[in-house]
């Protein structure tokens, strides 16, 4: 069934208009993430579409730009009465954060949510000593937990230690200026400040004290980014009154639309540049499309070219004569095209 046929048949049984919102996360140069390019993009669908009772935004995304998640849910209320999020695998992180803003957040047997704690980069980040043009990026969480650890489970409580605790945190190898913790701290607060107003903006607004529940548990109780929690958890443990438990019906569409765009993104598949690369050429281009937006009506989707280049390269190796260089022949490749189409 294509694609569309399937948001059609969602559509039907939900009584809903349906936006898709796909992005890859296969491993390599052809992953792609939530950001803010996808508003002018979901804009356009939007005002085609008109004002609906109900708009289904069926999301999977492996995470991305946490600025994102308000931005589009409040763009997307504007244009119905209710508005929900269907998962139907993956909403990690920044798609989290989408999916707190709902209405209904409905999930399958497979379906997956995850924290929201971000990682940090910016100029005061440490220097990745593997790649001196990179920074190393900062968990908030990892901080987070080092000064539990400090405070919390070796008992560490005094002003003198906690700033020979910090010290020693700024002092490592590789450093970590102080302004960087300060980005750490800032982006922190900002995630429970947007989580809060994402929960906040539900036509059934939640209690205070459910609201904190559930930012607590996905900025700060998990302890882990990689933590992926199912739709049971998600509404009986961490208490997120939007979940709904799709039928089966539903489910097997969800399934289905999943398996279109892993079909269409090879998102399971390895990365490996020699399989990518075409015959026995010095020089190849392959075009990838990384991200989808559609409804029942348009499909936009971003498409990276990229071109693959057969080189020699020198690899040193150790001989009892001493270091000696031996020529290898490498693919390597560049971007030379991007955008949406």
């Amino acid at each position: 069934m294509e694609r569309r046929d399937i948001i059609k048949k969602i559509e039907q049984l939900r009584g809903s208009k349906v936006i898709t919102y796909a992005t890859s996360d296969r491993q390599g140069p052809v992953r792609a993430a939530v950001a803010m390019d996808i508003i002018p993009i979901i804009s356009s669908q939007l005002r085609r579409i008109g004002k609906q009772e109900k708009i289904d935004l069926v999301l999977y995304s492996a995470g991305g730009d946490t600025m994102v998640p308000w931005r589009l849910v409040s763009m997307i209320r504007e244009y119905c009465d209710k508005f929900s999020v269907i998962i139907p695998y993956k909403a990690h992180s920044a798609a989290t954060m989408i999916s707190l803003g709902a209405d209904e957040i409905v999930m399958s047997d497979m379906s997956e949510l995850s924290p929201i704690d971000p990682s940090t980069a910016n100029v005061f980040n440490p220097v990745d000593p593997q790649n001196p043009q990179s920074r190393i990026p900062i968990s908030v969480e990892e901080v987070m937990s080092y000064f539990d650890l400090a405070k919390n489970k070796f008992g560490i409580k005094s002003d003198e230690e906690l700033t020979k605790i910090f010290n020693k945190f700024v002092e490592s190898t590789p450093s970590i200026h102080p302004l960087a913790l300060g980005n750490v701290n800032r982006t922190h607060n900002l995630i429970k400040i947007l989580a809060k107003r994402l929960l906040k903006s539900h036509k059934e607004s939640m209690k205070e004290d459910e609201v904190e529940k559930v930012i607590e548990f996905l900025t700060e109780k998990l302890y882990s980014h990689q933590y992926y929690i199912g739709r049971k958890e998600a509404k009986e443990d961490l208490g997120i009154k939007s979940v709904v438990f799709a039928d089966k019906e539903l489910s097997d569409l969800m399934t289905e639309i999943y398996e279109e765009y892993n079909k269409e993104m090879k998102m399971t598949e390895i990365w490996n540049p020699e399989i990518e690369m075409a015959g026995n050429d010095p020089v190849s281009r392959k075009a990838y499309r990384i991200a989808f937006v559609e409804n029942d009506l348009d499909s936009e989707f971003f498409e990276i070219t990229l071109e693959f280049k057969k080189v020699q390269q020198n690899i040193q190796q150790q001989t009892p004569q001493g270091m000696i260089n031996i020529p290898q022949e490498q693919i390597v490749w560049r971007a030379i095209g991007q955008g949406w189409k």
